[in-house]
């Protein structure tokens, strides 16, 4: 088993949750004066996202998925008015890049408390952060990723989404609620090469956001396991040596079928979302 980055940081009861009720605090304040002072904000379909994560059916875990423009999304993405961006409670826990939220050991424990869960870029679906993620959802939690993989700050349509997000929803012992999201406008707040080639030292303000949230998107993970069991894997397949799942038992071939089938129908949804959000 590979090691955890200063997971202790992350659990609720470290500090009796003093440290992690103060980050939210000061980052969800900071989320709300960026989003919805200093910048002008459209929501479409907020109930949406508030009544799931307030209000979701016990033990059910939640599963966001949305576009990636700019390295502030998360927090700002949450900053919307109305949304209970300052409640470290039901605050989502996020997957966050390595080599950027976790360079040393301070960094590291500000964003542990801030509930990120740390991901090498490359490191593959059955790392074992990716299982720290999983214990999320297998405990009923909130959890946001950026299935994109990385940040594109141009106007275009939605890459093909990396297969991670896909894995967890597939091996979750409860099938997350998987919402998507699109937003615009945080590649302006802080885009990335405007000063001097680098980012901004501080976002941008006068910009207009865009945040377009969908409805779940359902999945029959029953009949999707099934078609993937008779899957027969194409010529060029390697193994990468992935383990069965379980209970079910899929092999590598099943497993990516359905990774990719998931991850595919996600992206589509996402697309319908964006091209929506040109028009309102």
């Amino acid at each position: 088993m590979g090691r955890r980055i200063m997971e202790w940081a992350g659990r609720p009861e470290h500090l009796g949750g003093i440290p992690r009720a103060l980050v939210f605090s000061a980052v969800g304040a900071f989320a709300k004066v960026v989003t919805t002072c200093l910048n002008s904000t459209s929501v479409h379909n907020p109930q949406t996202l508030i009544r799931l994560v307030k209000s979701r059916p016990p033990g059910v875990p939640l599963l966001t998925v949305s576009n990636h423009m700019s390295t502030l999304d998360d927090p700002l993405l949450w900053g919307f008015k109305g949304f209970p961006s300052v409640d470290a409670k039901i605050a989502r826990w996020v997957l966050a890049a390595e080599d950027i939220c976790f360079k040393n050991k301070l960094l590291s424990y500000i964003f542990r408390l801030g509930k990120c869960i740390p991901i090498t870029r490359g490191g593959g679906i059955y790392q074992e952060h990716m299982n720290e993620a999983l214990e999320v959802l297998s405990d009923g939690g909130w959890l946001h990723t950026f299935p994109e993989g990385k940040v594109y700050q141009d106007e275009a349509p939605i890459r093909r989404l990396k297969w991670g997000t896909a894995s967890l929803i597939v091996r979750s012992p409860v099938t997350p609620i998987v919402l998507p999201i699109i937003h615009s406008g945080f590649q302006k707040v802080m885009p990335e090469k405007s000063f001097f080639g680098r980012r901004p030292p501080v976002p941008l303000c006068n910009q207009d956001i865009r945040i377009v949230i969908g409805e779940p998107i359902h999945f029959d993970l029953k009949s999707l396991k099934q078609e993937a069991m008779v899957a027969t894997p194409d010529p060029s397949f390697h193994s990468l040596g992935w383990p069965k799942t379980s209970p079910d038992a899929l092999g590598e071939v099943a497993q990516r079928w359905l990774y990719a089938n998931i991850s595919d129908r996600i992206q589509t949804v996402m697309e319908k979302l964006r091209i929506y959000s040109t028009k309102v």
